[in-house]
């Protein structure tokens, strides 16, 4: 087999396989058990850490492939070079490419933190109308929430008219829609209570 060709074969299955985990959202080879080191780059422990696993998992296996073959075929293709060192540049190639990308996506590994059960709630929030509202009716709220701005429909959690621009807190929070008193009367219920 011609050396363009293994170079072009290796390149392609490179491609196909890092589409096939972007399409498919997961390490494109199935090997079975213990054909991987354990952990690996990318690989996440139930405690929210990056695992220091083996340089050999199937991220940089596809991508050495595909910087390998695509950097051998053009090469072969364009160039005069002795094959040795084609298969030397290819094999730099490979291992470059698959050493950056490793590398980043253990960057992105080691700062991802875990979602917060709290961080979503929305109760207790204050926030201001950016439309009245009708007894009954409903408005639009603006709000900041985990650095954010955030909009939202709002109704009035007493059933009585509220105008825009008057500050409100969140009540309750159900199917997309906050239920808001104003914030001098969230502050006379819990003197109150």
């Amino acid at each position: 087999m011609p050396r363009d060709t293994v170079y072009l074969v290796c390149f392609i299955v490179g491609v196909a396989f890092s589409l096939g985990s972007v399409i498919g959202g997961r390490a494109p080879l199935h090997l079975p058990r213990g054909w991987w080191p354990h952990g690996g780059i990318g690989h996440v422990s139930g405690t929210g850490h990056a695992a220091h696993g083996s340089l050999i998992n199937p991220l940089t296996v596809t991508a050495f492939l595909t910087w390998f073959g695509g950097t051998g075929y053009l090469l072969t293709q364009y160039t005069r070079l002795w094959g040795g060192i084609t298969l030397a540049l290819t094999l730099l190639s490979g291992v470059a490419g698959a050493t950056v990308l490793s590398s980043y996506v253990a960057w992105l590994v080691r700062h991802e933190h875990p979602l917060e059960p709290a961080a979503g709630r929305r109760v207790g929030t204050l926030g201001r109308l950016t439309s009245g509202m009708r007894a009954g009716g409903m408005g639009e709220m603006v709000f900041v929430q985990d650095g954010a701005r955030r909009v939202c429909a709002a109704r009035s959690a007493d059933g009585v008219d509220l105008p825009a621009g008057i500050e409100v807190v969140i009540t309750r929070y159900e199917r997309g829609i906050a239920y808001v008193v104003p914030f001098e009367a969230s502050l006379d219920r819990e003197g109150g209570a």
